[in-house]
């Protein structure tokens, strides 16, 4: 009598290839986060410089992040079918290449080559995320698979800090364009880095593998049949639309409602990113020795509740300690989820989908992305207050986690 091979944590199973260098699976993977996350944030980064040169204001960046992330939704789509057909390596080093390209393109100094520059952008940032949830979930033990993808998620705080520390030093040292090539230059040289490793890490790819209709949708279709994995994915839609809202009006919070000056509400933006990095390690410690994903997930979207309220109650008569705190919670929590997620979402995958499932759960997450700020700004010009939006955001963090509680009850003895 055959034994069906027990299915693990991660969401192979234990007659799946386990990819050995765990450690030097992990550094490649984070350094490619690190490189898209600097690319998609480097004309942001230098905005002022960039919108002069096309004839556009400054505020044109809110709709060039916007459109890298309608190209990182449709990204997420193909990744599921593209990963067993490249392999995960391969197409993270595709992604690369995507990324270089939209910054040569939107050296051209034209608004409708940058609108083009942002959408390859985000088909090259969109599949970094689940083509490195696919090595991870293959070469990490299960015990430290929380912390291992939350250290790997570091790499987007820290490629957003390297964007506005390098991005802006080599605009006025060299000039924008030449910032711009440089950052892609650095995302070829990272994909031509991890090519020795490339064979190892992808072997067990498939070649065969066909891209239909109906293979694009497969990552959305495994979301939307797995209860637990459609309350993570409308989760997910809460968290990141938080997240990119903290990093996008935290500034202008800080200066149009309580007075600051740019540099001190520059400040709270740099606190509220590096207790992300910190939080991320944190949380993915919490989750694989004392708290399960979900419970930490839970956690996570209370405490980002308390922050919110906390926020939507600033006042200019609140120290300045005080509000850098909030920033601090805001970031530590808001930020800070990503990897506890990504690794929830490997686990529950069905054996040997957590490429494919990551990629239909970053599609909602992606969504939120898009939606959120928008929908934020509105909010603050109709109402005229921001901590009317930030009080919107609790109720929403609220009602996020009480309706995951409600889709995860079903596993939670299985789990």
């Amino acid at each position: 009598m055959q034994i069906a091979p027990l299915a693990r944590r991660d969401g192979s199973d234990s007659s799946s290839p386990v990819l050995p260098g765990a450690v030097a699976t992990l550094v490649a993977t984070t350094a490619i986060q690190v490189m898209t996350a600097l690319a998609a944030l480097s004309v942001p980064a230098i905005a002022p410089a960039v919108a002069a040169a096309i004839g556009e204001p400054a505020s044109m960046v809110g709709s060039y992040i916007s459109l890298v992330y309608v190209g990182s939704a449709a990204a997420a789509l193909f990744s599921g079918p593209l990963v067993p057909q490249l392999g995960a390596m391969r197409l993270s080093q595709l992604g690369l290449m995507l990324c270089a390209l939209a910054l040569a393109l939107g050296l051209t100094a034209s608004a409708p080559m940058l609108a083009i520059s942002a959408l390859v952008l985000g088909l090259g940032y969109g599949p970094i995320t689940p083509a490195s949830s696919h090595l991870l979930a293959r070469s990490t033990e299960p015990h430290r698979i929380a912390l291992t993808f939350s250290v790997k998620q570091t790499g987007v705080p820290a490629g957003t800090a390297l964007a506005g520390v390098l991005v802006p030093a080599l605009a006025i040292w060299v000039g924008w364009q030449a910032a711009l090539s440089v950052v892609a230059a650095l995302c070829v040289a990272t994909a031509i880095a991890v090519q020795p490793a490339r064979a190892r890490l992808d072997r067990d790819r498939d070649p065969g593998a066909r891209i239909s209709v109906s293979a694009l949708l497969s990552g959305v279709r495994l979301v939307g049949a797995s209860k637990p994995l459609r309350s993570m994915a409308a989760l997910s839609f809460v968290y990141s639309g938080l997240q990119m809202c903290t990093s996008s009006f935290m500034v202008a919070y800080l200066v149009e409602a309580l007075g600051y000056g740019w540099v001190a509400a520059g400040v709270g933006l740099t606190v509220a990113n590096l207790a992300g990095v910190v939080g991320r390690i944190a949380w993915g410690m919490a989750a694989d020795r004392w708290l399960a994903a979900p419970r930490a997930l839970q956690a996570l979207g209370a405490l980002m509740a308390v922050a919110c309220a906390l926020a939507a109650a600033f006042s200019p008569h609140w120290p300045m300690w005080a509000v850098y705190s909030v920033c601090a919670l805001l970031g530590a929590t808001a930020i800070g989820w990503n990897g506890v997620f990504l690794s929830e979402v490997a686990r529950r995958a069905p054996p040997g989908q957590a490429g494919a499932a990551t990629g239909g759960s970053l599609f909602v997450t992606f969504v939120g992305v898009v939606v959120w700020p928008p929908a934020f700004g509105l909010l603050q010009r109709s109402s005229g207050s921001y901590g009317v939006c930030f009080g919107v955001a609790c109720a929403l963090c609220v009602l996020a986690v009480v309706s995951a509680s409600a889709g995860w009850r079903p596993l939670r003895a299985s789990a």
